[in-house]
């Protein structure tokens, strides 16, 4: 009865927007997993405040909303229990949820961070997929909210079956296939999957999982994952699972592989804590692959946050100076512009044409005016009172934000545009 209550509202409120809305934000910083958005409206004038227009308590954890058909997916913690969330996008009204109990002890110096779902759902092929703290994956029907398979291979692992701060990295969905890296921090394995029944095409691997999550790239014509385990930055072969290439740059104590890497014209920029950032080359040539590397950047490295090109610059926030924002030039590796410091403990980043979309983890977005060594702070809004470890979403002229507990949707501009 709840559930058709919930539909009819939806079906209600969709009257209400005659604008089509063919928004799709789909996974861990939109379908590319490089941040950048395409159908955001820029305002011919930055408001002096931001309209709020709902916000719904949906329980803690890390993982950004997901968007598609004016529905929000969202994946979080109430007390003991995961909870999957779809909501209706312009009133923030819960369509369906379905929840299931994950007991989790978080590693000593985490507890700030609680007991996650730090994963970001990932929504394709009619499925919204979700990794637990625990590293249990499951996909489920978008539309219900129905389980459909799970895949938990934490037997395989020993006493602590994910990495010590818990399962972090988000599902990949390339057409019908599913990929992601199980482990802890000791072994692990990167899996092929069927989306449609979890049954395995290949495996690759024996090496611990990260916290970073994998992206696909077509490197000299080959379709690849590039992922970073706890040992290596490598890519793997999507149709066979064969390892193509690696470069060592492993997790050691403190120095945690946590960032996405980025993509850019054949090139893997990759920055790690305490180790600087890095613009790394594989290539193949007579048959053979190489890897080299352009250069290395060590007055800036990345913690947990990933950073975002625009325009042949690379915009992050390094954890030195208690965090600074900074924009690197991606030909030479050289910082032509930095924020002042103690910005915060972490910041994630969008990117558009010609703004960057910095939220910190303080609640504070920062919308940067993308100029390479003339970049400077456009607009500063507050837009959450509890800590935002999570990535914004952007759509026309609005954007969502998850505090700790709570999804928050903010309006740039009066306009009705989603």
């Amino acid at each position: 009865m709840i559930r058709l209550t919930c539909l009819i509202i939806f079906a209600t409120t969709l009257k209400c927007f005659s604008v089509a809305d063919d928004i799709s934000w789909t996974g861990w910083l939109g379908p590319k997993r490089d941040g950048f958005v395409s159908h955001f409206n820029t305002p011919s004038k930055w408001p002096k405040k931001l309209k709020k227009e709902w916000e719904t308590n949906v329980g803690d954890g890390y993982g950004t909303a997901v968007v598609s058909k004016k529905r929000i997916y969202v994946h979080s913690r109430i007390n003991n229990d995961e909870v999957i969330w779809c909501l209706d996008l312009n009133t923030g009204k819960p369509i369906w949820q379905n929840r299931y109990e994950v007991p989790f002890k978080m590693g000593g110096g985490g507890e700030p961070h609680g007991k996650g779902p730090k994963s970001n759902p990932t929504l394709a092929n009619n499925k919204i997929f979700t990794l637990s703290i625990t590293g249990i994956l499951s996909a489920w029907n978008s539309d219900t909210g129905t389980l459909i398979w799970k895949k938990d291979h934490r037997l395989k692992f020993g006493e602590r079956p994910h990495p010590y701060w818990g399962a972090t990295t988000s599902p990949l969905v390339v057409n019908n296939r599913v990929y992601l890296h199980f482990g802890s921090d000791e072994k692990g394995f990167l899996s092929s999957m069927d989306v449609d029944t979890g049954k395995e095409i290949w495996r690759n691997g024996k090496d611990g999982a990260a916290y970073s999550s994998p992206l696909f790239a077509k490197i000299n014509g080959i379709e690849q994952i590039i992922e970073w385990n706890h040992e290596d930055l490598q890519g793997v072969e999507i149709v066979t699972g064969k390892t193509l290439w690696k470069f060592h740059l492993p997790h050691r104590g403190t120095n945690q592989n946590m960032p996405t890497p980025s993509f850019n014209d054949g090139h893997v920029i990759v920055g790690g804590e305490k180790r600087g950032i890095r613009k790394i080359h594989p290539y193949l040539k007579n048959n053979k692959w190489h890897v080299t590397e352009k250069w290395h950047q060590k007055r800036a490295a990345l913690n947990m946050s990933t950073a975002v090109i625009n325009n042949n610059h690379l915009y992050g926030l390094s954890h030195y100076g208690l965090g600074e924002l900074f924009c690197i030039d991606i030909t030479n590796g050289e910082i032509v512009w930095r924020g002042s410091g103690r910005s915060g403990d972490n910041a994630t980043f969008l990117s558009t044409p010609n703004y960057i979309f910095s939220l910190l983890s303080n609640g504070n977005l920062n919308i940067i005016k993308a100029e390479g060594s003339k970049s400077k702070i456009q607009a500063k809004y507050q837009v959450a009172e509890t800590p935002t470890w999570t990535a914004p979403v952007l759509l026309r002229n609005r954007i969502l934000v998850k505090d700790k507990s709570s999804l928050i949707m903010w309006q740039f501009t009066d306009s009705k545009e989603n």
